[in-house]
């Protein structure tokens, strides 16, 4: 079943869109934009954000197959909708050289095991503890805040290859974390937009 869009949503996507245009962004590079911008009410984020198209047809499609999606604390659990997510962060414990957040990573990685989604939004210790890890996924969202080590663990998981949504500068959050994932969950094709019909309906 298709997501009917509340008209108060959608009039904030077409006012998005009167004061920056996202019509060159390919489909689903286009939506994860709109919505990270959305969700922080930050046009930078249109420059900001690192992704590449063809990794987010695939991992949308793994994402849709029913993909286990994995994230480092439970905000950014609480912003995924439709969708049951792991996080360990409450069954880890700190350690010498080793963060809660990184532990939380390798005990979700023993639980979802490779192929799965990570969205990491807080910590930036959880997304270099990934990083060690094989957990071969279909789609890293990595987009850790702060100006201790956020910046940093974004370009090293650029560096990676695997493939991932990060930004190049110090901010984002548990929310933005959440609205990128969102937006692969709301596109049931990566071609659907939402927002073209100025005349939705929808349910609160």
């Amino acid at each position: 079943m298709s997501r009917v869009v509340h008209p108060i949503e959608q009039e904030s996507f077409r006012r998005l869109r009167a004061r920056l245009d996202t019509s060159h962004f390919p489909p689903l590079t286009r939506a994860v934009v709109e919505r990270v911008i959305h969700s922080a009410a930050d046009l930078e984020y249109a420059s900001d954000l690192v992704m590449d198209e063809g990794e987010l047809v695939k991992a949308h499609a793994a994402l849709h197959a029913g993909a286990p999606v994995a994230v480092d604390v439970e905000m950014v659990a609480a912003g995924i909708t439709r969708r049951r997510t792991v996080c360990r962060l409450k069954d880890a414990v700190a350690g010498p050289g080793l963060t809660r957040s990184a532990h939380a990573m390798r005990l979700a990685y023993e639980q979802v095991g490779p192929g799965a989604l990570w969205v990491i939004g807080c910590a930036p210790t959880a997304l270099e503890e990934l990083l060690t890890l094989d957990a071969s996924p279909a789609l890293v969202v990595g987009l850790p805040v702060g100006f201790v080590g956020a910046a940093e663990s974004k370009a090293a998981l650029r560096e990676s290859g695997l493939p991932a949504v990060s930004n190049v500068s110090e901010k984002g959050g548990s929310a933005v974390a959440a609205a990128a994932l969102n937006a692969l969950l709301y596109h049931p094709t990566p071609y659907a937009d939402p927002y073209a019909d100025s005349h939705s309906e929808e349910k609160s």
